[in-house]
């Protein structure tokens, strides 16, 4: 887990929201890891698939608690515009994220949405 969000996280009581997180966590990982690599391998597939079909099927639960939060994020010193969370999840495969630096650009943004997420649900 990300040591500042796992730091705020600590006294969460929602256990739908750490579940969330903990998904959300793997996600951040496996793509920083492929872009890193600039390769996936099947495993990398497999795993952003149940990854990806998880964090669809739960994201409609936090979308309008994150959407305030990431309207004021800044995705590569611009504000966003679009959705970082839905953007993460759009590509088909992991391999998509080999060297993409728009998909980089989007964690920063998501993650400090979550946070922001996070402080309001302590």
């Amino acid at each position: 887990m990300n040591p500042f969000t796992k730091s705020i996280a600590s006294h969460l009581r929602s256990r739908r929201l750490r579940q969330f997180i903990e998904r959300w966590d793997a996600l951040e990982a496996l793509v920083i890891r492929v872009y890193r690599h600039n390769w996936a391998n099947e495993a990398d597939d497999a795993e952003f698939a149940e990854l990806k079909r998880w964090l669809h099927e739960h994201y409609p639960e936090w979308r309008p608690r994150l959407e305030p939060h990431w309207r004021s994020t800044l995705r590569g010193g611009q504000p966003s515009r679009d959705d970082p969370f839905i953007f993460l999840l759009a590509p088909e495969r992991a391999a998509d994220f080999c060297g993409s630096w728009t998909h980089m650009q989007a964690l920063p943004a998501a993650r400090e949405a979550l946070n922001r997420l996070i402080l309001e649900e302590r």
